[in-house]
């Protein structure tokens, strides 16, 4: 069984995009899905991590395939941990790969563990979910992007 941790931004909404990785991943390169939401004391969000776990939990009930939870220091520590195979991440363009190229580097070095670039389908690629966190702290209706 292929086990696969997902980081979304920990602090930024899960889009339709992050759930677009998550059914695409469990299509074609895993068995099971793990999405993890780091706790930072220090970054302020909309929700508390716990808030947002259950927001998660409650899109995939239902699918024993996916679970959601949150965790303490670092991403290669926790997926280690968790036996991951591979760790996940989202690419919305070419300036996310660059940047997101070099995190899978260190996060191999640091754990071992490969990262899968996943490039987000074009419907989800036109906005991050720290512009929609953005847009939710001005009052914005953001409901278009949040599955």
């Amino acid at each position: 069984m292929k086990r696969i941790a997902l980081f979304p931004g920990s602090f930024d909404p899960f889009t339709k995009g992050h759930k677009n990785i998550v059914e695409r991943t469990l299509q074609s390169v895993a068995d099971e899905v793990i999405i993890a939401l780091g706790r930072n004391s220090e970054k302020k969000c909309m929700q508390t991590v716990e808030q947002r776990v259950e927001s998660i939990r409650k899109l995939f009930s239902g699918n024993d395939k996916v679970k959601v939870m949150a965790y303490d220091g670092l991403t290669t520590d926790f997926a280690k941990s968790m036996n991951a195979d591979f760790i996940v991440r989202g690419v919305r363009s070419m300036k996310d790969f660059e940047y997101e190229r070099e995190i899978a580097d260190v996060n191999r070095q640091l754990s071992g563990i490969e990262t899968v670039l996943l490039y987000t389908q074009p419907e989800y690629a036109s906005i991050s979910s720290s512009i929609v966190r953005e847009l939710m702290s001005y009052g914005k209706d953001v409901s278009e992007f949040l599955p």
